[in-house]
């Protein structure tokens, strides 16, 4: 079973009573997860067999991601870099593109709480594969699927990116988090949902 989830938000109660109840394979985690290792919070996942990956999100401590080295965090949890590909066990093959712009960064501060990495830049398109790419996790989403979610809003470049990403691919799927909402719908012959944050309906869905 392969179990895909909205934000975390260093929620690891949530995130480990979720694994204790559904025993997971694999679990994919759309940003916003909850990474920041100064505090060494995240050491209180427990994976209990399940392979966490995750790519990242507006709200994580984006220098340290930088200079990761080993992207297995801890046994079991995997940081999943943009650009970087899964292939699940029925071969799927499965594409992260973590990033996303933060509404409230004025209120936030630089090097602290809030990074300019945050958001997909070009030299990320430039990891793209050449293969095909059949499921999409992301953590803001393409323009294409901003349109059926917000009346009106910020000016991301991370959903120009994905924008180009979904032309490039034409992916079956597609699951993103960061808008805190569960709602799904198509676009060309893409199925797209959004996942609400942990705890909140929605949250969460298995992967068919």
């Amino acid at each position: 079973m392969v179990i895909i989830t909205g934000d975390v938000h260093a929620d690891w109660g949530r995130l480990n009573a979720l694994i204790s109840k559904k025993h997971p394979e694999i679990l994919i985690v759309c940003g916003d997860f909850g990474y920041w290792p100064s505090t060494d919070d995240f050491r209180r996942i427990k994976p209990d067999g399940t392979k966490i990956l995750w790519c990242d999100g507006n709200h994580e401590e984006h220098w340290a991601l930088r200079d990761l080295i080993d992207p297995e965090i801890m046994p079991g949890v995997f940081y999943m870099g943009r650009g970087s590909v899964y292939i699940l066990p029925d071969n799927r093959r499965v594409l992260f593109m973590g990033g996303a712009n933060s509404t409230d960064k004025e209120s936030r501060k630089f090097g602290i709480d809030w990074f300019p990495e945050e958001t997909i830049n070009w030299a990320d398109m430039e990891n793209l594969p050449d293969h095909r790419i059949d499921i999409v996790i992301s953590h803001t989403c393409p323009e294409e699927f901003y349109e059926k979610l917000v009346s009106r809003g910020d000016n991301d470049p991370s959903r120009v990116a994905l924008s180009n990403i979904l032309e490039k691919y034409k992916p079956a799927l597609w699951f993103f988090g960061h808008f805190h909402m569960y709602k799904r719908g198509k676009f060309g012959d893409t199925w797209w949902t959004a996942l609400n944050m942990a705890g909140n309906t929605g949250w969460w869905i298995t992967l068919k």
